[in-house]
This record gives structure tokens, C-alpha cells and sequence, in this order.
């Protein structure tokens, strides 16, 4: 997005066909189409372009992310400071102290005031002797939050989880993605099994199909570990449904379900005073995406941390400029915005 002075935000979104539905084609459409509609000669700031961007289109929270990040990152970069405290400063928070200026108890401040956001790394669904020797390269690597994928068959999901603990010790939290591959009654199992092995998970994230608040529910109130809603919270109606409900203990924000930052923040301020812990998370992005999500995460702070590995895995970064990794550590660069100076792909 260029202004009129010619200053250049960068926003991106990631195709995310199971999840949400957007591909890189339908996005690039949207955005070429009715966002630019909305867009060109209105507003450039993120807060007051928001209405027009959200209402330009039914869906499209690829699109929406995209452009919203890029908003913001042309009103950090026009402010001349980096993105995260150009979020502070749009939320209300102190960058300087993490401190909002009327503190709310269940509003948590930053967990990490500065530029520099540890996450976790996820360990993809597989037999017990592959996902241990995973476990164990990612600890050499340096992380020490691992979230593992299961739901992909519940008959084997605790020797999984079991192989992973015995490989990385008592040291390593683990938590639990099941990626709505559980059903209530299935989910409840597993987790009581886990919980009587006594093998130390913290968190299980989507147990059950997201559009099933109900047997969400019936999950919480049946296990001890607590419950993280992902695919479930896409929206603010969502949220009022899982908070209504006593659906979830957590919710895994993303950028990419919700449509950018702007929808995110509200979604994270509207969670922790309702009680619920926050963790922003990530659906593939590169490191521009991650990098906006992690800002977020600096400015305001989540009660999980951050689940922002995605670029991770990445072999190198398409953007010549910009967010990058320390081993679990995502740093956001000391430059206005995200840092971006432009593209570092082939012919570009």
C-alpha cells in the first residue's frame, strides 16, 4: 500500500484452503478488486480504513489481513518506529513500560517489552519414534515449548505423546494440537488417559470440529488440562459464543482467520477481560506475516506466549529487510514498520 508521499507499507497473507478457504488467487482478486475500491482515496489510517476494508467483502480474511498489516505497517513506518510501538501506542499501551495507563488485571501487559518474541515449534503428526526424534532435534535447536500434532488417530494419540516425553524429559512443556481431529467423547479420552499418564501437558488446542462450541464445551468441563479454541475463534460473534458457553480456557488468535490486526487486537482485549488466556498464533505465513503477528505480541502480550514458527521453517526469507529468527526466538527489526526494504526472490 503507497500513500500519497509515496511511502510504502507491506502486508501478506497466507493461502489457507482448509481453514478458511482464501487461496493466493482468490486474495489477489480481492484485493486488485473490491479492497481497492474501498481503499484508493479514502482513509490510510488502519483504524478508520477498517470499516470500509472489512465491508468491502463477504469473507476474504486473507485479502483483509494483507491489506490491514500493510496499513499499519505504513503508519509505523510514517511514524518512524517500528511496528510493535506503533501498536503500543494505537492500543493504548506505554511502550516504554508495557504498562496500559489504567492497568486491568485481566488484561495482561507485554510479556516481552521488547523486539525479540520466544515461540514455540510444532511437531507434525507421525509415528511415536519419528515425532521423538523430532522432539529431540527441536530441543537441540534450542526450543523448549513444543506443541504437538494429534487427533489423527485417537486409538495412538497417548503412545505418541508418551514417545515425545520420554525423548525430551521433564524440561520441555508440551501442548497438544489436535487440529479438530477428536470428537467430545473421544477428546475427553485421550485427555484423562494423558492426564492419568501423568505426562505433563499444559494445553490442548481444537480437540474437536470448529464449528462444534458445544462439544468444545463438553471437553472443558470434563478434563483438567486446559482448552485452547483455534479454529473455532474466527470472529468476534465466535468469541461471544465460546465465552457464552464456558466453551474454552484460551484462544489462539490468527491474523489470517480474523483479518489483520485490527480485528486481532480487539479480539485479544475482548478475550483477556472475559477471563480467557491469549496466545497469538500463525498459518503459514512468511516472515513479513509472522513478523506482524509477533508485533502484536510485543505491543500487547498474550497469557500462552506466541505460536509463530511458521517461517521458521523456512530456508531463507523472500524480503530483503525485516523479521528474522535467533532459534526459537522471532526478532522484529529496530527499523520503522516491519522493516521491509523489498522482495529478495528470484527476479524480483
Amino acid at each position: 500500500v503507497t500513500d500519497d508521499d509515496g511511502v510504502t507499507g507491506w502486508g501478506e497473507a497466507p493461502q489457507a484452503w482448509r481453514i478458511t478457504g482464501d487461496s493466493l488467487a482468490g486474495t489477489t482478486a480481492c484485493v486488485e478488486g473490491p479492497v481497492r475500491d474501498a481503499l484508493v482515496g479514502g482513509p490510510t489510517d488502519p483504524r478508520e480504513a477498517w470499516p470500509r476494508l472489512a465491508g468491502c467483502a463477504v469473507g476474504n480474511a486473507g485479502a483483509k489481513m494483507a491489506v490491514d498489516t500493510a496499513l499499519h505497517d505504513l503508519a509505523a513506518r510514517r511514524a518512524g518506529v517500528p511496528l510493535a510501538v506503533h501498536l503500543a501506542a494505537v492500543l493504548g499501551v506505554d511502550p516504554g513500560t508495557g504498562t496500559p495507563p489504567a492497568p486491568d488485571p485481566r488484561v495482561p501487559g507485554p510479556r516481552v517489552p521488547g523486539l525479540r518474541v520466544p515461540t514455540d515449534v510444532t511437531l507434525a503428526a507421525g509415528e511415536p519414534a519419528a515425532l521423538a526424534a523430532a522432539a529431540r532435534d527441536r530441543v537441540a535447536d534450542g526450543f523448549t515449548v513444543l506443541k504437538v500434532k494429534v487427533g489423527t488417530d485417537a486409538a495412538t494419540d497417548v503412545a505418541r505423546v508418551r514417545a515425545v516425553r520420554a525423548a525430551v524429559g521433564d524440561g520441555v512443556e508440551l501442548r497438544l494440537d489436535a487440529n479438530q481431529g477428536w470428537d467430545a467423547l473421544s477428546a475427553v479420552r485421550v485427555v484423562r488417559e494423558l492426564e492419568d499418564a501423568g505426562l505433563g501437558v499444559t494445553l490442548v488446542e481444537q480437540p474437536v470440529p470448529a464449528r462444534d462450541h458445544l462439544g468444545l464445551a463438553h471437553v472443558r468441563t470434563h478434563v483438567d488440562t486446559p482448552v485452547m479454541a483455534d479454529e473455532s475463534l474466527v470472529d468476534l460473534e465466535d468469541l461471544v459464543s465460546l465465552v457464552r458457553l464456558g466453551a474454552c480456557d484460551a484462544v489462539n488468535v490468527k491474523l489470517a482467520k480474523c483479518g489483520g490486526l485490527t480485528p486481532a487486537a480487539e479480539l485479544l482485549e475482548v478475550a483477556a477481560r472475559h477471563g480467557l488466556g491469549t496466545m497469538v498464533g500463525s498459518m503459514m505465513e512468511s516472515h513479513l506475516g509472522v513478523g506482524a503477528a509477533g508485533s502484536l505480541v510485543a505491543a500487547v502480550g498474550t497469557t500462552w506466549g506466541a505460536d509463530l514458527d511458521a517461517a521458521w521453517w523456512a530456508a531463507a526469507s523472500p524480503y530483503v529487510g525485516g523479521p528474522a529468527y535467533e532459534g526459537p526466538v522471532l526478532v522484529l527489526p529496530d527499523a520503522p514498520g516491519l522493516g521491509v526494504t523489498g522482495l529478495a526472490l528470484p527476479g524480483s
